[in-house]
């Protein structure tokens, strides 16, 4: 069974008609099951959650500001259409939410407001500094040590699963995005994460994104990661991070071939 288990609607609206662009692709790559979400920073909700990133850097307040907020009811109503829907392959609708710990309550909060079928949890900052930017390397990368920052990643993420309010981590070695490696040995650090996931019944994807979208070599979660994961009997579920129709179950079904 083919599953892609991230796909957003970031560049479009939230609409029937375009939604059902993410469906067909889905079908055309011979997908069975598709996750579609979008990042909480597209809701008004979730928008105080965001002054944090504000504040910390100009790069980000521009790079927000840019952004048409929309109330999750909007979402909502979309869902809502399309679930009495007869569609082609299976369609769960969700959330990437934003992970900051400093936010723990606030999130159960808003989140608690709809049921979805799934909520991914993922890190994009390291304390309100985004890590996976053009402009991340003046503002992140190049200001502190990289095993700090890998260090503070891994714990935010722990602080993450612990949480209890996600049923996957997004792309969970992204980090490694720009080529920046830890002095360090990961070992432990993965296998404290994959002991953690299993106790909270969290999946961990196999996003290929970091492929296609950043030209990584690693064609999706790095192989020790996987293979930690794997062997503490940890969920995997297979993603795209598609931002586009075109990219929905882009390299899915090569990751077999890739992981074997």
């Amino acid at each position: 069974m083919y599953i892609d288990g991230h796909i957003h609607l970031e560049n479009g609206p939230l609409s029937v008609e375009y939604a059902m662009k993410f469906v067909k692709a889905g079908v055309a790559a011979g997908m069975d099951e598709i996750q579609i979400l979008d990042h909480t920073h597209r809701f008004s909700e979730f928008a105080p959650m965001y002054e944090r990133l504000k504040t910390a850097s100009p790069y980000q307040k521009e790079w927000l500001e840019k952004k048409r907020l929309q109330p999750l009811s909007d979402y909502f109503a979309l869902i809502e259409e399309m679930k009495q829907m007869d569609l082609p392959i299976r369609v769960k609708w969700g959330l990437e939410v934003c992970y900051d710990p400093t936010y723990k309550d606030f999130l159960k909060s808003v989140l608690s407001q709809y049921t979805y079928d799934f909520l991914i949890g993922s890190i994009h900052s390291i304390d309100g500094i985004l890590y996976d930017m053009p402009f991340s390397k003046e503002i992140l990368w190049d200001v502190y040590h990289v095993d700090q920052i890998y260090h503070r990643y891994y714990e935010i993420m722990e602080d993450m699963i612990a949480a209890d309010l996600f049923t996957q981590i997004g792309h969970p070695d992204q980090l490694k995005l720009f080529h920046y490696e830890p002095s360090y040995d990961l070992t432990a650090t993965y296998e404290r994460i994959a002991q953690a996931a299993k106790h909270h019944d969290v999946a961990m994807e196999n996003n290929t994104g970091i492929h296609y979208r950043y030209q990584h070599e690693d064609m999706g979660t790095n192989p020790q990661f996987l293979a930690i994961l794997k062997q503490a009997h940890v969920s995997i579920i297979t993603a795209s991070d598609a931002h586009r129709p075109e990219d929905v179950g882009r390299d899915i079904k090569a990751l077999e071939e890739w992981n074997s």
